[in-house]
């Protein structure tokens, strides 16, 4: 009991507080401290999660790049910048529904991006008529997704082919510029 008692006695002489209210005072401190940090960061976000390898889209249409908008959780999250399609998955917090950059998800959003604009009819990847400077800052954006995300494919153009029942339809243009479409059985 001698130990005990010559700690209490050295608390209440360093610090004018009864052994009780000291320690009362350091509980509360300790616990005041655990929520504190617990609103911030914990040893989980420390650690490496393990990469996921990005899923090979190749090249697809502006049509097939809309499906992965994030509405389905099973796709990876994808956005295109000058035809490239980068996977964005990593960034769910910016990217994913309801982030502040979702709007870009499943489109090629060069010239929003390049504009700095969240209208939707700047998602699009024509860059006619955007100023020098706008390309500038698009570059800087391509820059930035370069370092950060993966390229996963390339927007192309549809082909002007349909399948029908009964043969292979193609449409072209004729010298006019008429559309005309030539039938091809198998």
């Amino acid at each position: 009991m001698g130990i005990y008692s010559t700690v209490m006695e050295a608390v209440t002489e360093a610090t004018g507080l009864s052994p009780t209210a000291f320690f009362t005072i350091l509980a509360m401190m300790v616990v005041v401290y655990k929520i504190v940090c617990g609103m911030f960061l914990g040893p989980e976000d420390f650690r490496q999660k393990p990469q996921k390898e990005p899923i090979q889209v190749g090249d697809i249409t502006e049509s097939e790049l809309r499906a992965y908008d994030g509405s389905d959780p099973k796709k990876p999250l994808l956005i295109a910048i000058k035809g490239q399609i980068y996977d964005v998955s990593s960034s769910k917090v910016f990217y994913g529904c309801g982030g502040a950059y979702s709007m870009f998800t499943g489109r090629d959003a060069s010239r929003a991006l390049a504009m700095l604009s969240f209208k939707p009819e700047d998602l699009t990847g024509n860059l006619e008529g955007l100023s020098a400077e706008e390309l500038s800052v698009l570059e800087d954006w391509e820059c930035k997704f370069l370092d950060k995300y993966p390229i996963v494919g390339r927007v192309v153009q549809p082909s002007n082919t349909s399948q029908n029942g009964d043969g292979l339809h193609i449409h072209h243009n004729d010298t006019n510029g008429h559309q005309q479409e030539q039938t091809k059985d198998d």
